[in-house]
């Protein structure tokens, strides 16, 4: 009780903010039994029914939704420029390439999710004797003419649809001399079966791609990859770039943008008081009747969702944490729903000096790495392209500015710490597929606070907290 205590008298809006804070509680306390049960869900159903349902099923509707709410925006060069002048983005996937061509020579490559096809340029300056890249957006136009415009065309062939529908071109098998690793014999492929074909459309040595969303999963973009690999890559041989993903957590102190937050959420509050004030006076209609639902919205948005801010190195208060990691060669369509619960143990100590110092614990923050490394799963290490020259891509607060940002779960209220105090959080964090969407995730927080200070221990009631990922 100490440190709240601290931490209301020192807010100008103290009564506002025990509002917020017994709000959030109650909200928190019906999103967790949501959450729970999606869990339970989750692990009972088949993973058709919360992987990406666009293009394994014939509904045009759900084809529609889901390219208005996610393909839409990719088919802009506005969009596409965010990404292409993302220098740490771009010098890891060069650098993957151009310092690896004797991987690249003479092979086959997948570029998954091509954009403006930057990749398979350089793949295909790299060495590669056939690239396609594969679009869904009509950016796949742009990128024909990238293509073209660099002196590729012979190399590279855009292919404008879902990864999930491609079939490589009958007049390649010839032209480029493709193979599969286990050659299918002329008798088995003759039915035509659905084995056959699987198998013979592994010709692909490597698949590239940039998939990753905020916080590594958001848009399961990942599905795509996982089948694609499936579908097409050489089980034994093939490599995927990136090749590993690690997904890491860490407490923050971010006051300014916190408390901006906070103030936007209650800015919202009174202006909705004000139009219920002259709502009745100017129009004679009580519209009272909405503020519940309407402070839902604004907490809903505000306090009980992550924000997109970019971090400074300094903002990270304890070692991050790793919660999820992913070899891409072996990885399941299970993997991609989420993290299972990742228990989590932070240390963190006042950096102030004097007695009246006074500190606050924000929130929590994630971010990812990659690496463009060679295959580490017992077959690829046998079989596997070597990558002598591998890279390593973080979009951790350390490294600067990346168009990824970080993932930021503010706490309601934040945690104060005196100087000389240390507060230990010790809990788990689990992350889920949205039930509204697929490509959207929530987060779950389940935490306890240990305050030390003049050689006591306090330690307060469990937190547990569930935010969207929008």
């Amino acid at each position: 009780m100490k440190m709240i205590k601290s931490f209301l008298t020192s807010c100008c809006c103290c009564c506002l903010v025990i509002q917020i804070l017994l709000a959030a509680q109650s909200a928190a306390a019906a999103e967790s039994k949501s959450f729970t049960s999606t869990t339970t869900t989750t692990t009972n159903i088949d993973h058709d029914d919360d992987t990406i349902p666009t293009f394994h099923t014939q509904d045009e509707q759900q084809k529609a939704s889901d390219y208005a709410n996610y393909f839409s925006s990719y088919a802009d060069l506005y969009h596409q420029k965010i990404m292409l002048k993302d220098q740490h983005r771009m010098n890891a996937y060069y650098n993957a390439i151009m310092k690896n061509q004797h991987v690249f020579r003479d092979k086959v490559v997948m570029d998954v999710g091509s954009g403006s096809g930057i990749l398979a340029v350089w793949a295909a300056k790299a060495g590669a004797k056939r690239v396609y890249a594969v679009e869904y957006t009509d950016m796949a136009k742009h990128a024909r003419n990238v293509v073209k415009a660099n002196g590729v065309d012979h190399i590279v062939t855009v292919i404008q649809g879902a990864v999930e529908d491609v079939k490589i071109p009958i007049e390649d098998w010839e032209a480029f001399n493709l193979q599969t690793e286990e050659d299918a014999t002329d008798e088995e492929c003759r039915d035509e079966s659905m084995s056959c074909k699987h198998q013979q459309s592994q010709v692909v040595d490597i698949i590239i791609s940039e998939w990753m969303g905020y916080f590594l999963l958001r848009e399961s973009m990942l599905d795509s990859v996982i089948r694609a690999r499936d579908m097409f890559l050489k089980p034994k041989s093939g490599i995927l770039l990136p090749s590993h993903a690690t997904m890491l957590i860490a407490p923050i102190m971010n006051e300014d943008q916190h408390h901006m937050v906070i103030e936007e959420y209650l800015e919202g509050m009174n202006d909705w008081n004000d139009y219920l004030v002259n709502a009745k006076k100017q129009y004679g209609v009580d519209m009272s009747i909405l503020t519940e639902e309407y402070d839902k919205e604004q907490r809903d948005y505000y306090l009980k969702s992550s924000h997109y801010v970019q971090l400074d190195d300094d903002t990270i208060l304890a070692p991050p944490i790793v919660v999820k990691t992913l070899d891409l060669a072996v990885c399941t369509l299970e993997d991609a729903k989420g993290v299972d619960e990742a228990e989590f143990s932070f240390d963190i100590e006042s950096s102030g000096s004097g007695a009246d110092d006074e500190e606050e614990i924000n929130g929590f923050a994630g971010w990812f790495t990659v690496d463009f490394q060679s295959r580490t799963d017992e077959v690829g290490k046998q079989f596997g392209a070597k990558m002598t020259n591998p890279v390593h891509f973080s979009s951790s607060p350390e490294i600067g500015d990346t168009h990824w940002g970080h993932q930021v779960f503010y706490f309601t209220p934040a945690i104060p710490i005196q100087s000389n105090d240390k507060v230990t959080l010790d809990g788990t964090m689990e992350m889920i597929r949205s039930k509204q969407s697929a490509r959207l995730y929530n987060v779950k927080f389940q935490y306890t606070i240990e305050a030390a200070a003049d050689g006591s221990n306090n330690l307060m009631d469990m937190v547990e907290s569930v935010y969207k990922i929008p």
